[in-house]
């Protein structure tokens, strides 16, 4: 039985508008898997997961907050796992605060940002291999001041930083996020909300 969390996800995926072609074939993807797969919200698919990821920019819309994520060796976005939860904005959320140690951080709009599917080598975690596999994201914009204080979350990143949204795309050293995803997150930012 579909829950309304599902029900809901699966209709703001299925309204969403591609902002380009990766997003379109990313799309049909999720949309896929959401409708064929089992245990795509938990862990226990070993295909493909559902996750979430917050491009977390300050209220002037200038600067983008990034983690330096020790798995990849990269600065990168914030987010996670849905580990069960279908509320992907309150996933989003959740890690924003728990990864950067931010509390007030809020949503610019409860709408979906971007959607990614994104390939994971397979790497060890907590003492355990974890196989490769798909990561089905869908991304939040998420506001937070940039004078808060920030936090490390030990064992998971080893920075937390504002960058400007330039900076932002280049402190990546995965070339492929780079060109295909911070440099898109940052080009429908400054259409939607900077006019540009």
């Amino acid at each position: 039985m579909e829950s309304d969390k599902r029900r809901k996800l699966l209709d703001q995926i299925t309204a969403y508008v591609p902002f380009n072609e990766q997003e379109e074939r990313d799309r049909e993807l999720i949309l896929h898997a959401l409708k064929t797969e089992k245990d795509v919200f938990t862990r226990d698919n070993a295909l493909c997961h559902m996750t979430a990821s917050a491009w977390i920019v300050n209220a002037e819309r200038t600067k983008a907050l990034m983690a330096y994520h020790n798995i990849y060796d990269s600065w990168s976005w914030l987010g996670g796992h849905a580990d069960g939860e279908e509320d992907l904005l309150s996933v989003a959320m959740k890690e924003a605060r728990e990864e950067a140690g931010i509390l007030n951080v809020r949503p610019v709009s409860d709408e979906i940002f971007s959607l990614e599917v994104l390939t994971v080598d397979g790497h060890v975690k907590r003492g355990r291999y974890v196989s490769s596999h798909l990561h089905l994201n869908v991304t939040y914009l998420l506001e937070a001041d940039e004078e808060e204080g920030l936090h490390v979350r030990e064992g998971e990143n080893s920075g937390v930083q504002w960058f400007g949204l330039d900076e932002a795309v280049q402190a990546s050293s995965e070339p492929w996020f780079r060109e295909h995803i911070y440099s898109k997150l940052n080009a429908k930012l400054l259409h939607l909300y900077c006019g540009k």
